[in-house]
């Protein structure tokens, strides 16, 4: 039996249900049993992320890595990305990206010359998939700076708004009892970006409760 674990990374619930859906019954007709379907939020230029982590921890030999592209699995630089890739190859499964060509299955049945080959020209493929992957992530930042110092200099720019839904979701998670991993679990967020947030929410109450004392109300 062929199994697939899905990786997916998205930026909104409406890509997330549409991807689950296209990815799911592409790998159910291409005869893979589907063992796990994992999602979350969070940048792909974060080696951290914990539904990628739990992946990983899950993974086990003959498996095969579902994702949408390259970029899904990482935006890291590309030390650090060949690090990931490894680290997901150790478990012995391997990943499905429909851009980059899978040789694997060729390699197994070469041998000497013809075998050595097909793996560094795997090798190749995918540190230029992995690589293209950081240039764009780069080149996007770039832009978006770039974009934020124009709008300054033109008296436009009023700072990054706060996602209030995000904030309120890990408020309320951490006034439930729940660590600060599980609540980055749980929200798709980042464990320092919980952090941050749980500060920002204990400075407002400090603030208030100062101000009930100094007037009495």
């Amino acid at each position: 039996m062929k199994i697939a674990r899905i990786y997916l990374r998205v930026s909104t619930d409406e890509q997330d249900l549409s991807r689950r859906a296209d990815m799911e019954h592409n790998a159910r007709a291409a005869g893979y049993y589907i063992a796990g379907v994992y999602r979350e939020k969070a940048s792909g230029a974060r080696a951290d992320r914990p539904e990628l982590l739990r992946m990983i921890a899950d993974l086990q030999p003959g498996e095969v890595v579902v994702a949408e592209k390259i970029d899904r699995i990482s935006r890291l630089p590309l030390a650090e990305a060949e690090q990931l890739v490894r680290s997901i190859r150790a478990t012995g499964a391997k990943l499905a990206v429909p851009s980059l060509v899978d040789m694997s299955d060729l390699a197994a049945e070469a041998d000497g010359v013809a075998k050595i080959a097909l793996e560094s020209m795997q090798e190749l493929l995918l540190k230029r998939a992995l690589q293209m992957a950081r240039d764009d992530y780069e080149t996007r930042r770039e832009r978006q700076r770039q974009g934020v110092q124009l709008a300054k200099a033109s008296g436009k720019y009023a700072g990054r708004k706060a996602d209030t839904a995000a904030h309120l979701r890990i408020v309320a998670l951490r006034n439930a009892g729940h660590t600060i991993q599980k609540t980055a679990e749980l929200s798709g967020c980042s464990q320092s970006q919980v952090k941050r947030i749980w500060a920002i929410h204990h400075g407002k109450l400090s603030a208030t409760s100062k101000r009930i004392s100094k007037y009495g109300v």
